[in-house]
């Protein structure tokens, strides 16, 4: 599949690009896609929540009344978990939520993700650039141009960018990312992805590299 080159004004390079088929063109696995946005959102919980038994709750060290003869039911503390301010009985504990994927399903699940974005038309591809500044009027300004005004986008980079990170972590719909890191997660949860032209180079030799090493193939 052949993608024109655009300018950030908008505008074709007269450049075409080759997205690669052996990461835009496979078969897309959907389960391989699910454990990946699993175990994502599985560990970017922080799993710190945590209720008070009767051991953490403070008062009670002493017996509220008698043991025998007042009518009332027995009772040691304040504190047990029957009484109005008392402790909770089998309440969440911290504990991490984290789920491992192997290197096989995470590049599979990302090359899926990223066939279906393909095959969306949701995926444009820019020349590099840079900005002179740390500006969002100016990240804007070249979606707008693109034609994105409104959309969901995700920007990847063929490096940590600061400038243009720092330009668009103020806009709601707008997300520049390291086009090496993006996760399957970024790359379905976005509407579009615009690709600087070396950081979709990076990109596909990342995932064909992989492939090569693992031996990983298509999903039948």
């Amino acid at each position: 599949m052949q993608l024109d080159v655009l300018k950030i004004d908008g505008s074709l390079s007269g450049e075409k690009v080759e997205l690669s088929p052996a990461v835009f063109e496979i078969e897309p696995n959907d389960h391989a896609i699910y454990q990946v946005v699993t175990a994502h959102l599985a560990n970017a919980r922080q799993g710190t929540h945590k209720t008070k038994t009767r051991k953490d709750v403070s008062g009670g060290g002493k017996k509220p009344w008698k043991q025998k003869h007042t009518g009332r039911a027995r009772s040691g503390s304040i504190r047990n978990p029957v009484w109005v301010g008392g402790g909770t009985i089998f309440g969440p504990k911290p504990h991490t939520y984290e789920k491992k994927v192997n290197d096989k399903v995470r590049i599979l699940a990302e090359k899926s993700a990223l066939t279906y974005k393909a095959k969306e038309s949701g995926v444009i591809v820019v020349e590099d650039f840079s900005l002179e500044e740390i500006k969002s009027k100016k990240v804007i300004e070249i979606l707008n141009s693109l034609g994105l005004k409104g959309k969901k986008t995700l920007m990847l980079i063929p490096n940590k960018d600061k400038r243009i990170m720092l330009s668009t972590r103020n806009l709601p719909k707008v997300f520049a990312k390291e086009a090496v890191e993006a996760s399957v997660y970024e790359i379905l949860n976005n509407e579009v992805i615009v690709f600087q032209r070396s950081a979709l180079t990076a990109l596909q030799d990342k995932l064909t590299r992989s492939k090569a090493k693992s031996g990983i193939g298509e999903a039948r």
